[in-house]
């Protein structure tokens, strides 16, 4: 695996793979791999006879009061990873390579309206972070394909708005979401999680879990399952920021008849933000009516 750093050198490897007709994967990150991004590397595997994973704690995505000073940056341990998982290249550049004009006169991408719902209440900046930063790594890759984890799911929603309208020719797609063996999704910031708080963070998945069979349960009061959903992770010690149930495919408010759908929650647990989701899709919807 070669670690490369500046944008022309991966350009050059790049295009020699194009014209031996070589597939390229990417997948972004922003380092401190753990098992979940590891499936994603797998998944790239799978789909592209190259593969490209970016290692960049991207600046422009967090807000004043967040942890980018203190976000985990395991760099050799990363490295490691990445080579015995057969990664082509690792892309590691710095903030200078990425924003030559610095980051306050960045070009940015925004993708208005499905920004600022959601976790955009509570993080303003951050989703024009992301498809500033994912934007240039496609210029810069120019992938057939990238991965993106299901934990991160209005990420994904809108990187898929974002390339669609930018007739960017990449194919997205999603990786499931790893878990620990108590339904915690895996997330770099657990590791702020106390122990006490670690033994409380499973109830997100639960809460959002309990909704989803209540759903395919028959119940279709929308508002009342938000509003229970809500109660329950306060009742168990966390800061609900939302709980709520959207169609799948744009994130927009379902209608009773809807029957591809995702659960989403983000709460604050002590000093560390939770975010999960999970999906209700039609063959889903399909089982529970044939046992009835």
């Amino acid at each position: 695996m070669k670690t490369v750093r500046d944008i022309a050198t991966l350009r050059e490897i790049v295009e020699g793979w194009r014209q031996v007709g070589d597939t390229i994967a990417l997948v972004p990150t922003m380092g401190n791999l753990h098992q979940g991004h590891m499936s994603l590397v797998q998944l790239a595997s799978e789909c592209a006879e190259r593969i490209v994973v970016s290692i960049y704690v991207n600046p422009a995505q967090f807000g004043p009061s967040e942890d980018f000073e203190n976000y985990p940056r395991t760099f050799e341990n990363d490295r490691r990873r990445l080579s015995r998982a057969g990664v082509d290249i690792m892309f590691a550049p710095d903030s200078d390579e990425m924003y030559p004009f610095g980051q306050a006169r960045m070009t940015r991408v925004s993708v208005p309206g499905l920004s600022q719902i959601l976790c955009g209440n509570d993080r303003p900046e951050h989703f024009d972070g992301v498809t500033s930063v994912v934007s240039r790594l496609f210029n810069i890759t120019q992938p057939d394909v990238a991965i993106f984890g299901q934990k991160d799911y209005q990420q994904l929603v809108i990187i898929r708005r974002m390339a669609a309208d930018l007739h960017v020719p990449v194919r997205i797609l999603a990786g499931p979401t790893f878990r620990n063996k108590d339904g915690l999704a895996m997330s770099s910031r657990n590791r702020y999680l106390s122990d006490d708080e670690r033994l409380l963070a499973p109830v997100l998945h639960r809460t959002i879990s309990d909704c989803r069979d209540w759903i395919l349960g028959g119940d279709r009061d929308y508002a009342k399952l938000e509003a229970a959903g809500m109660a329950a992770l306060a009742d168990a010690g966390l800061e609900p920021q939302y709980v709520a149930i959207r169609k799948a495919g744009d994130l927009s408010m379902p209608e009773p008849k809807s029957d591809y759908l995702v659960v989403l929650a983000a709460a604050r647990l002590g000093p560390t933000r939770l975010i999960d989701n999970v999906l209700i899709e039609p063959a889903h919807s399909a089982r529970m009516a044939a046992l009835k």
